[in-house]
């Protein structure tokens, strides 16, 4: 069976990864409307975030069973449509809805975000470097455009729920994309590597690091705008603020990485990012106004800690692995336990924010990820690589 065109694929890969942001970064501008709205506690608020990053674990763990029945390709676009179809199931401004919606988006997003590696190192190895860099940027511009615009549509269109449904267009626009992909690829794989490697030592600190990088990231997501909206901004400028924290992440995700690549510096660079984002985060909890700067500059700095610590987490494990296969295996494992820790972040904090009153300590959460962080990076070290097998590795297609 001939294969699609590269630039068939890289038009998949960029749709998807606008999608994913889009998804998940237009609630968290809307929160305090929708709790007015709805009579929700911070608990509940906070349960809509949370069920859908847990399912992005859940789905991370399916996602290689998906790809052997389905082919990685088809699981791809079925993985969107899910996706497209939690946006739409928003559209109804009620709790049940926005949960239900928020699983099926976090089933399809995690489900997706394994495969999509396995297919781009199948259809684009040879580019991989670029692309990947693609993916990460045309994630964060789709998380910028859509923490800036979430309000202004949700006036424009006549409610919340209809700013959040809209985001089922990339989605759909994405799926089309992989279906078309998908005509050109076998139905199913052979490929049935991969298991995860749960007793292996790197692993789970790899895990451990993506873990704490991503409860950072989701915490920071869900509670930046309603923290300082609780300090008296509106959520339109709140919304700004949220939007220069994920921009500042495209820089740092892409400087700091290559920065590490160069000499393979990786304690040096995620130990600075890191130092970075608990500086931004110990300042907007104790001193959130400052004179001059106001809380731009807290946000700044917290964002280069979560911007910086996914694709240093990924690089990690592709250096520190002997072939596609174990990169594969150590990925799925520290992206999907990282997921389902990360889904507990945002139900946690607003919980402890029900519960004390203020966010003192639900920003404690986020301080105590940091330093769980350090502590991984203390221990991966700057290792050696490993010694490749003899024998050439086919890349795995399950990512």
């Amino acid at each position: 069976m001939s294969r699609p065109r590269p630039a068939a694929v890289l038009v998949g890969v960029l749709l998807l990864a606008v999608s994913f942001r889009t998804a998940l970064a237009g609630y968290p501008p809307l929160l305090e409307i929708v709790r007015d709205d709805l009579g929700l506690s911070a608990g509940a608020a906070g349960l809509v975030q949370a069920s859908a990053v847990v399912l992005m674990g859940i789905g991370s763990f399916a996602a290689p069973a998906v790809g052997v029945r389905l082919g990685w390709e088809r699981g791809l676009a079925v993985s969107v449509a899910v996706l497209s179809a939690g946006s739409l199931v928003r559209i109804v401004p009620t709790l049940p809805a926005l949960i239900c919606g928020s699983v099926l988006v976090g089933w399809g997003i995690g489900t997706a975000g394994v495969l999509v590696t396995g297919v781009v190192k199948h259809h684009l190895e040879g580019r991989a470097g670029v692309v990947t860099g693609s993916y990460v940027v045309s994630m964060m511009i789709g998380a910028s455009v859509t923490s800036v615009v979430a309000v202004p549509l949700a006036v424009g269109l006549g409610g919340w729920s209809f700013s959040l449904a809209v985001w089922a267009v990339p989605a759909l626009l994405a799926v089309g994309a992989w279906w078309s992909v998908a005509r050109w690829c076998p139905p199913g794989s052979n490929d049935r590597r991969g298991a995860l490697p749960w007793r292996d030592g790197f692993a789970r600190l790899a895990m451990c690091f993506m873990a704490s990088t991503s409860v950072q990231f989701y915490g920071w997501l869900t509670w930046l705008a309603p923290y300082y909206q609780h300090l008296g901004w509106s959520p339109r400028r709140a919304a700004l603020l949220q939007a220069l924290w994920t921009f500042t992440q495209i820089p740092a995700a892409l400087l700091v990485s290559a920065m590490a690549e160069r000499r393979r510096r990786w304690v040096f660079w995620s130990s600075a990012s890191l130092v970075c984002g608990l500086v931004g985060t110990v300042g907007a909890l104790c001193w959130p106004l400052p004179p001059v700067v106001g809380p731009w500059a807290w946000a700044v700095l917290a964002a280069i800690g979560v911007g910086a610590g996914f694709p240093l987490g990924i690089s990690v494990i592709a250096w520190r692995t002997p072939d596609g296969a174990r990169a594969g295996a150590v990925g799925g494992l520290a992206l999907g336990v990282g997921y389902l820790m990360a889904g507990t972040a945002p139900l946690l904090m607003g919980l402890l924010l029900d519960l004390t009153g203020g966010y003192r300590v639900p920003f404690g959460v986020l301080v105590l990820a940091g330093l769980t962080q350090a502590l991984a990076i203390l221990l991966i070290g700057d290792g050696p690589e490993p010694t490749r097998p003899t024998r050439p590795d086919r890349p795995a297609r399950a990512g």
